[in-house]
């Protein structure tokens, strides 16, 4: 048999290859010569063989078949041999494959061997790929060699070791005096893994740390070293000393001086040498100094100290590299709650960042400014996030407008600022402020009692210039709707009032209604508003009659309903029409940040308003909506929307549109007049009793929606009494590990054919060990009884990893239905 073409070669013909398909030629011939020679055993071109399968294998091609001939190598007294066995083990084999027992008791007499190249490699190997059982065989050899007088061999069995606590902890124990000798070694390569190994070690048992803060003043001794040596050019970088053993001691000292005063003493005044004697010309020296910050701020330092570390992130924000720039805004917005104030002084630094052309850096300044805001700075701010609001790209508009909303919500220094600020942003964000939003300026508004003509006007006058901005139009109609009679008043404190004609409000409502660009939502509020000032306007009832019958017929049952039920109001319920029509009641928040609720002369009403969380709350929630994207696959979704647990608020309009109390064509229940006193019937509408509107309890079987990695979700279903077209569906989250999972939230899409909405769920913790649950309910409406489809999103943390999942639900119990 001829002699196998060398390594070079075989290297040499593969990178010839013009096409892929040449390449699988060669490659398939040349295994097909490797397989023949070693079912003949030729021990002659073994290893020859194997480094050519090892190149094949970096390059993706099968070479599983050379696992046994590495084995070989291994045993072979050769070092060439052994040098290509060990390679060829640790990329070949891992220990999913039992074979690689077989070279345990190789390992055990190579870690023994009387040559140190020999011994280096059976540790490389170890500490590469050795299984558990491995580590366990072998890790007293290792601790001896911990102990070698060969620094070289201290180093590799060092590293090792991390390998063998990675796999079995418990055996940490053992090397605990052997690593805390290695401490003291002057060998460079040996010290950095030594700390390297403590590090290993204080990861994995937290009782470990006292034990090495008792070697702080050695390590700041090592550190303080490496900081006044001259120059050495085996360990130099750029003109530093050794960086890399410079940036492990620094995450070894942040462990060990966590939370433990004495140690963080000790280590105050190198961490300043540290941080004022390290070049910054170059990235090693900006690398010490990201790790200097991180272990001030994590230790108990000193104030002058922490002042230090952030005004070193404060000189990043200025440097021309992009990724400098990113990790000192991350670090910043970490320690602005714990110091504000040093932080507050790099603000206009951070403002010039907004503008930088780095969509990352520019999203984590937007993030860090609202952070900064507070009640002394909010003015200032807030004119830079406007001014960034107003030139930003699309993707920043709708978090930069909920942000400025939460901000202005906190800090607002009066109504009047609050107020400006708010139709600033309408105007300036247009459709890219949050739907959730809407309700909660209709809350700010209506308690803004001595501003109500001043904000009628503005937003009159805004959506006369442009009625294409649907939050913007929708807060404008419904606070002309309102306050309509004070548009007409005249009485404004605006030095250049705008009068403005009853027939001139009732165009601009009329045109929105006409609009092709005005959502459904936004033509329930018009008409809701037109039929509000039948009350207030004097001389245009008849007109207002007209444009309400119109709809009376349109295809929009939702328009429809509203329009007959209004025309109603104007015939045989006319005396009852200005009770009906009054002003909106003072809404309130509850004290606890609870549900809002409609106050009326002191008394609450049992009606909740829509949007009764807080606002974060809200702004977040509809966040996770808008992430929730195609989950179906294809454009015939209807993506759930989450709402408050125990709102009574239809997605189609809602209590603020819907005067006489939401009625449609499933739920024709009428509203309460007068604080319940009286009941309006319509004709051929009769009112429901209160009994009537409790779900339906039926023999419907749970379901189990997803069972996977410990996580069970299981459906169980109520069908509804007064709609026997909605279903209930109660979701029970539980998790069978050890360790909770945190930060659980489920999204969910169903065709378009349904309407899905999801309240808020029970918690967001699914305990461990099945010790309880996360519980969250959907309404399904499903008006032509199809076979429901549901796709579901989940995502949570387990084990400090996120997790994300997608899963599809089609088997529902057919009794859902019937």
């Amino acid at each position: 048999m001829p002699a196998p073409v060398r390594l070079r070669e075989l290297i040499r013909t593969i990178r010839a290859a013009r096409t892929q398909a040449e390449e699988r030629d060669v490659i398939q011939k040349e295994c097909a010569l490797i397989r023949s020679s070693f079912r003949e055993e030729d021990n002659t071109y073994r290893c020859r063989n194997v480094a050519k399968l090892i190149y094949m294998h970096m390059l993706g091609y099968p070479a599983h078949f050379g696992q046994l001939e590495c084995l070989k190598l291994i045993a072979s007294q050769r070092f060439t041999d052994k040098r290509i066995g060990y390679l060829g083990a640790m990329l070949l084999l891992d220990e999913r494959q039992d074979v690689h027992l077989l070279m345990t008791n190789c390992l055990k007499n190579d870690l023994s061997h009387s040559t140190q190249f020999v011994q280096g490699l059976a540790l490389c190997t170890l500490g590469c790929m050795g299984s558990s059982d491995m580590c366990r065989d072998l890790a007293g050899e290792v601790e001896k060699l911990l102990k070698n007088s060969n620094s070289y061999i201290r180093k590799k069995a060092a590293l090792a070791a991390v390998h063998v606590i990675r796999k079995v902890p418990e055996l940490l124990e053992m090397f605990l005096p052997a690593t805390k000798n290695l401490l003291n070694d002057k060998n460079h390569g040996v010290l950095h893994a030594a700390v390297v190994l403590v590090i290993e070690m204080c990861k994995h048992s937290p009782d470990t740390h006292a034990y090495f803060r008792k070697v702080v003043p050695q390590l700041v001794k090592s550190l303080k070293n490496l900081i006044m040596s001259g120059y050495s050019p085996e360990h130099d970088v750029s003109g530093i000393s050794d960086p890399f053993l410079q940036v492990q001691i620094l995450r070894l000292l942040r462990i060990l001086g966590k939370s433990d005063d004495e140690s963080s003493e000790q280590m105050n005044d190198i961490l300043a040498q540290v941080a004022t004697n390290t070049e910054t010309s170059k990235n090693v020296g900006n690398a010490i100094l990201y790790e200097t910050v991180l272990t001030v701020m994590d230790i108990k330092s000193e104030s002058g100290l922490r002042v230090l570390a952030v005004n070193i992130l404060g000189r990043f924000l200025l440097n021309n590299d992009k990724n400098i720039r990113y990790v000192a805004l991350t670090s910043l917005l970490k320690m602005v709650q714990t110091d504000h104030n040093a932080v507050q002084r790099h603000r206009s630094t951070i403002v010039d960042c907004l503008t930088d052309l780095d969509v990352s850096i520019k999203r984590r300044a937007m993030d860090l400014c609202f952070a900064l805001v507070n009640g002394s700075n909010v003015r200032g701010m807030m004119k830079e996030l406007l001014y960034f609001l107003d030139h930003c790209d699309p993707e920043f508009k709708a978090d930069c407008a909920s942000g400025i909303f939460l901000a202005a919500e906190k800090y607002a220094p009066n109504k009047r600022w609050h107020i400006d600020t708010i139709m600033r942003v309408l105007t300036t964000a247009g459709s890219f402020v949050r739907d959730d939003s809407v309700p909660l300026l209709i809350l700010l508004i209506s308690n803004a009692n001595s501003l109500h003509a001043y904000i009628v006007q503005k937003l009159y006058q805004a959506i006369r210039v442009d009625a294409s901005q649907q939050p913007l139009v929708q807060v404008a109609v419904w606070c002309i709707g309102e306050y309509g009679d004070l548009l007409l008043s005249g009485e404004f404190e605006d030095e250049t009032p705008v009068q403005v004609t009853e027939d001139e409000v009732l165009d601009v409502l009329e045109q929105i209604l006409h609009s092709n660009l005005s959502l459904l939502t936004t033509r329930e509020y018009a008409l809701t508003a037109i039929m509000k000032l039948s009350t207030r306007l004097q001389n245009s009832t008849n007109r207002i009659r007209k444009a309400v019958s119109i709809y009376g017929s349109s295809l929009d049952v939702e328009l429809q309903q509203r329009a007959v039920e209004y025309s109603a109001l104007f015939m045989r319920f006319d005396h009852m029409r200005p009770a009906l029509l009054e002003r909106m009641p003072l809404i309130q928040k509850s004290a606890t940040n609870g549900p809002m609720h409609a106050t009326v002369n002191g008394n609450v009403d049992e009606t909740e308003e829509e949007g009764h969380l807080p606002a974060q709350e809200q702004l977040s929630q509809q966040a996770q909506v808008n992430n929730l994207l195609d989950l179906l696959g294809d454009s015939n979704i209807n993506p759930a929307r989450s709402v408050p647990q125990e709102s009574k608020v239809p997605q189609t309009g809602g209590e603020l549109l819907d005067l006489l109390g939401g009625l449609n064509l499933a739920d024709t229940q009428p509203s309460a007049l007068s604080g319940g006193q009286t009941q309006l019937v319509l004709d051929g509408i009769a009112p429901r009793s209160p009994q009537n509107t409790s779900s339906l309890k039926q023999d419907i079987p749970s379901i189990i929606a997803y069972d996977q990695n410990g996580l069970k979700i299981e459906f169980s279903f109520e069908r509804s009494k007064a709609n026997l077209n909605m279903l209930f569906i109660t979701l029970r989250a539980s998790n069978s590990t050890e360790t909770d999972m945190n930060n659980f939230v489920l999204q969910a899409a169903v065709p378009k054919s349904f309407q899905l909405q999801l309240m808020s769920p029970s918690g967001s913790t699914v305990p461990a060990v099945n010790s309880g649950a996360v519980t969250q309910i959907m309404r399904v409406l499903n008006s032509q009884k199809h076979p429901l489809r549901m796709r579901l999103k989940l995502t949570y943390s387990h084990r400090e990893a996120p997790i994300e999942v997608m899963s599809e639900v089609n088997e529902f119990p057919p009794q859902a239905w019937e």
